[in-house]
């Protein structure tokens, strides 16, 4: 990860970027499940991040309705709220600080999360995003959503995470 060239500490956008890569390019179960990590606003003074997924047939949870799998639900949730409550953290740690959260990393999961599950899981891409609705030193609590691309909005969860 790169340093800001004034100061031998990581910068902010070096972090984010680094965890995005983290969750994307070194967790073998989200590269099988195919997981795309989408900054819409690349460019734009902002963080936003959102998961999505295509339909494929490998999804499957119920192969009478051909509908995607519950814990494919779950897990795109979990992983946008996880990196989200991370996102987070980052930009409220002050300057002096980012270093010591850079090695907090590895500690960092999730703690607790409940999904309601509201339709079934139709669709050709599923989009998952999330925003914290509570950011402490130590947790973070999330609510997320995952909706299709015509906006049906298929399932919520509420997920608390261990920030270190």
């Amino acid at each position: 990860m790169r340093t800001s060239d004034n100061k031998n500490m990581p910068s902010r956008n070096d972090m984010i970027a680094h965890v995005i890569s983290l969750f994307r390019d070194t967790m073998p179960f989200n590269q099988l499940l195919g997981l795309e990590f989408v900054r819409p606003n690349v460019g734009v003074e902002s963080d936003s991040i959102e998961l999505h997924v295509s339909w494929r047939e490998a999804l499957t949870g119920n192969p009478l309705q051909k509908i995607l799998h519950g814990g494919v639900t779950a897990t795109m949730l979990d992983t946008i709220g996880g990196l989200v409550a991370i996102i987070e953290a980052i930009k409220r740690t002050n300057d002096a600080d980012l270093a010591s959260l850079q090695t907090r990393l590895p500690r960092m999961g999730t703690v607790d999360m409940r999904v309601d599950y509201l339709r079934p899981d139709r669709g050709e891409r599923f989009i998952a995003t999330a925003k914290v609705i509570r950011g402490g030193a130590k947790l973070a609590v999330c609510r997320m959503e995952l909706h299709n691309e015509k906006g049906d909005h298929i399932a919520f969860g509420t997920g608390t995470y261990m920030l270190g």
